[in-house]
């Protein structure tokens, strides 16, 4: 992410603009996160990203009540408390630059770099600390999201970050594990870069969490709509690539509360969105006879530890 150029800023009221060579990004102090990401002359952003929490339930899962034992994730990563903002710029953090301290900056600011860190508290009794720092330079934005474990939480299904795009993606391209992989489910994976098409969902019996692939290096997202209709298709991509260590992802037409609540394929809604999740920590299947035996030690996570996760996006 090394750079020379600088960045532009604007301070608005509630806002902080970030425009690069190419591409814009607006941060909203109030919604927690990224409220637009124009690059390529497309908007990226349909919702403010989110810390997630839960993925949808697999067979093994049920069978083993897993969600009778940590439902309660499923609520965090539905509803989240937002409880701290600020901003640094070039390093240094400044008085929050919302209405009217704002008005002593003028219309054109540069920087080399402005950050803003979101502080989230979970619904879960107890709560848990999650942090998101977003770090803007004119290579592209740099996140990191950190979860603060809790005493006497039950196990957590994931943690990592969950970003949903305007339109349907024709499909991504990634570095990593060959297919479907999990914690628990490696060993058959071969790294390599592999194109996937569309955004396939697994035709299990009852829809359930599907696509994840580990030890991701990068992934780019391809997208040929949006939704300002006027303007005549073309594809553009969004690249996520790692940044101190691997990653995991899902790339899914729908949400973990989507395949949650439909029992059939035809229960689905029409896929319209395209939702990417960025994982730094992921639990395993298990699925050794799919009736009740629960994932394997190594691979739970203890919502009572700190994880963490971070990439580029690289504009």
């Amino acid at each position: 992410m090394d750079c020379t150029n600088k960045i532009q800023i604007v301070y608005g009221d509630l806002t902080l603009g970030v425009k690069g060579e190419g591409w814009h990004v607006i941060f909203n102090y109030g919604r927690g996160g990224i409220e637009s990401l124009v690059a390529g002359g497309r908007e990226w952003m349909y919702r403010c990203p989110q810390p997630t929490f839960w993925r949808a339930l697999t067979d093994n899962d049920r069978g083993s009540r897993f969600h009778l034992k940590s439902g309660c994730w499923l609520a965090a990563d539905t509803f989240i408390r937002q409880t701290g903002v600020s901003v640094a710029i070039d390093g240094k953090e400044i008085a929050m630059p919302i209405a009217p301290e704002n008005n002593r900056y003028s219309p054109v600011e540069t920087a080399e770099s402005a950050a803003v860190t979101y502080e989230f508290e979970t619904l879960t009794v107890p709560a848990a600390k999650v942090t998101v720092t977003y770090t803007a330079t004119c290579a592209g934005v740099n996140v990191k999201a950190k979860y603060f474990g809790a005493a006497g939480l039950p196990q957590l299904p994931v943690f990592g970050l969950r970003m949903i795009m305007p339109t349907h993606a024709t499909g991504f391209t990634y570095e990593g594990l060959s297919g479907e992989t999990y914690p628990d489910r490696m060993a058959g994976g071969v790294e390599g870069v592999y194109e996937v098409k569309g955004l396939p969902v697994t035709p299990y019996m009852v829809p359930q969490d599907c696509g994840m692939h580990m030890n991701t290096k990068w992934v780019e997202v391809r997208r040929n709509t949006q939704l300002a209709n006027h303007i005549a298709p073309a594809e553009s991509s969004l690249k996520i690539a790692m940044d101190e260590k691997p990653f995991a992802f899902s790339c899914l037409p729908y949400t973990a509360e989507e395949l949650e609540n439909a029992t059939h394929h035809e229960e689905l809604p029409p896929a319209r969105r395209t939702v990417l999740c960025v994982y730094g920590a992921v639990r395993g299947v298990g699925g050794i006879d799919s009736w009740g035996s629960d994932v394997e030690e190594a691979y739970h996570l203890s919502a009572e530890k700190d994880y963490e996760v971070s990439f580029n996006i690289a504009l």
